[in-house]
């Protein structure tokens, strides 16, 4: 479990792939991290939890398996690239961000970087578009490992009124305040670079008990489901058309 808060940035000293063992990533310019450092250990790399496999006072060894190169960003690092990293949460972790699992559901490419005061707007679009029913304005999602609040989301087709607007595709926001910039890997990346990406898992929970409620439902009758549905849609509109009266 993690925060999303980044704690250094390191570099990829080495990547090593091998047919038998698998890829092996080597990170330095991390020692501060490393002071209370133990085989075993989980840490948070670019977003994705990865397991220590060795270490020195200054740099420590990964392990990637296949399944994590195809759905995180990790597999197109090269040395010398800068990474993310965050301990894992301990008793007395103060929870400056969110919890996070390290599990990276998709990636997402940079759309457009828009300079807003000394602060830096990311537009987001996810690989898999699904991704998007779990992101919603004020909300956090986790880019590369740092937790942070999602200031703008389309689900449209078009666009938010046509402007910028990608038919098909949608999109979402972020805001990098100077001091974040400073912080996180996020920040140097350019259009068309891909972060990885973990979205709100509560989200998860709450939408496979709710579907999981609702087919029990059915099952009780034919249509039940459905009739629930229809009795919390229709609640809706008489509460909006209750309100729009009182105006």
């Amino acid at each position: 479990m993690f925060t999303g808060i980044v704690e250094c940035i390191g570099t990829i000293n080495a990547l090593d792939q091998d047919a038998t063992t698998g890829t092996t990533l080597t990170i330095s310019d991390c020692s501060s991290i490393l002071t209370d450092a133990h085989l075993g250990d989980s840490i948070s790399i670019n977003g994705t939890c990865l397991t220590i496999t060795s270490f020195t006072p200054t740099h420590f060894t990964v392990g990637v398996s296949p399944e994590t190169l195809r759905r995180t960003n990790l597999g197109r690092l090269s040395a010398s690239s800068p990474v993310n990293l965050e301990r894992a949460v301990s008793a007395s972790t103060r929870m400056g961000g969110h919890f996070m699992q390290g599990h990276v559901d998709t990636v997402a490419k940079i759309l457009s970087i828009v300079e807003d005061g000394e602060a830096k707007v990311l537009r987001l679009q996810p690989r898999e578009k699904g991704m998007l029913r779990y992101i919603v304005e004020k909300g956090y999602v986790t880019l590369d490992g740092a937790s942070l609040t999602v200031t703008r989301v389309s689900d449209d087709v078009i666009g938010d009124g046509g402007e910028q607007g990608e038919e098909g595709k949608g999109w979402w926001e972020v805001t990098l305040i100077a001091y974040t910039q400073e912080k996180v890997v996020t920040a140097g990346k350019k259009v068309g670079e891909e972060v990885n990406v973990e979205v709100d898992t509560v989200g998860k929970y709450v939408e496979k008990s709710v579907k999981g409620y609702l087919e029990g439902l059915s099952g009780e009758g034919e249509g039940a489901g459905g009739g629930i549905l229809e009795k919390m849609v229709g609640r809706i509109l008489e509460d909006r058309m209750s309100r729009r009266k009182a105006q």
